[in-house]
């Protein structure tokens, strides 16, 4: 018989725990990391300090950051066998593979253990993703960029980035870094839960952005942008997949309703970012894309959407976007194992059962047949 239990799909609307990281405000259209609007980290603070802050609790003072920037520019290389190691997956292989194989690589090589001091372990990590990217292969001249913004663009670009798409990847990074009990961060709560070491949960964060319904969106936004010449051309092809009722990536919320809080910081530097880019045309057409969603479904980009452009707009290639999701929430997944694990119980939910009623046992001789 089934349980008698409030089932509901996807979770939506379940509390599911207690955390003191990040509030998502449905109706204010809100975002705070530890009390701090998103937007206020994004524009006047830095990636470094949105870590620091989701991790340790509190904004670092100027020698904290300082001595922080150094310190993640130190974790940035990686050992020898975890090199070995990536060089050997195939050329063709996913990014996410790549970082989900580096992770757990790495954490063979660096063990967790009772006495890992409580922050080493996500530090590393924030560090050093960028670089298991590539392999471990990085040219010297990268590790001398002070923040993880400039590091990941010398990485990607092959070149020093100029300081507006510095600026422009950090604002991304902070605001991708947290966003509650997604389905990635609790999927690192509910491993954090069973005890298990560091590396296995957050390989099982990265597990789950790779599907396309939480990460990657943003790669599907770039390549459906790059269809079109013009707005109008946009519009109809967007007007004839609504009415085939094919899905639209880029677009409405889980937890938001109107807007998302995000978006419109995103939107603006794409817009900057645009006014001087080769094929800058695609910002119109993003907006047209973005009224004709309103317009006909009441959906609203969501950070996805105009993060595409400015990723492109900065030289990134596509196939990096997921992964430059990884990069900044790390931390947000980091922060959550460890509030996990301050207060931990077991996460154990149960089911709504649909299958049969109690059956009798049929002896083997005695079964039919189904097809």
């Amino acid at each position: 018989m089934a349980n008698a239990v409030k089932k509901t799909g996807g979770l939506a609307g379940v509390v599911a725990g207690d955390s003191a990281i990040c509030l998502c405000q449905a109706e204010e259209e809100n975002l705070l990391y530890r009390g701090y609007l998103v937007g206020d980290l994004a524009e006047q603070g830095s990636f470094e300090e949105t870590a620091w802050l989701l991790l340790r609790g509190s904004l670092p003072t100027a020698q904290q950051l300082k001595e922080y920037r150094y310190r993640l520019q130190g974790l940035r290389t990686l050992p020898t066998g975890v090199e070995r190691i990536l060089q050997e997956i195939p050329s063709k292989a996913s990014m996410m593979d790549v970082l989900r194989t580096g992770c757990s690589a790495l954490g063979t090589f660096e063990a967790e253990s009772p006495i890992t001091p409580r922050f080493e372990i996500a530090d590393r990590l924030i560090a050093s993703f960028p670089t298991l990217l590539f392999r471990g292969k990085i040219p010297a001249q990268a590790l001398q960029e002070e923040s993880q913004a400039g590091y990941i663009l010398h990485l990607l670009t092959g070149k020093t980035p100029v300081e507006e798409h510095r600026k422009c990847l950090d604002v991304s990074l902070t605001l991708y870094a947290e966003h509650e009990f997604n389905a990635s961060t609790f999927t690192v709560r509910t491993i954090a839960s069973t005890l298990s070491d560091f590396y296995s949960a957050i390989c099982g964060g990265i597990g789950a952005l790779r599907g396309p319904l939480h990460g990657g969106a943003n790669e599907w936004a770039m390549e459906l942008l790059q269809r079109f010449d013009n707005p109008d051309e946009a519009e109809a092809a967007i007007l004839k997949m609504l009415a085939e009722k094919k899905l639209v990536m880029g677009f409405g919320h889980r937890v938001y309703t109107t807007s998302d809080p995000r978006s419109a910081i995103i939107k603006q530097w794409a817009k900057k970012l645009s006014a001087t880019a080769s094929d800058g045309y695609l910002f119109p057409i993003a907006e047209r894309i973005e009224t004709v969603m309103w317009r006909e479904k009441k959906l609203f980009p969501n950070l996805d959407f105009y993060s595409a452009l400015a990723y492109h707009f900065c030289g990134i290639p596509t196939p990096m976007f997921t992964p430059l999701f990884v990069f900044a929430r790390i931390t947000g997944w980091s922060a959550h194992l460890l509030e996990q694990r301050a207060n931990n119980k077991l996460i154990r939910p149960i089911s709504h059962y649909t299958g049969p009623s109690q059956q009798n046992w049929t002896p083997l001789n005695k079964r039919v047949h189904h097809e």
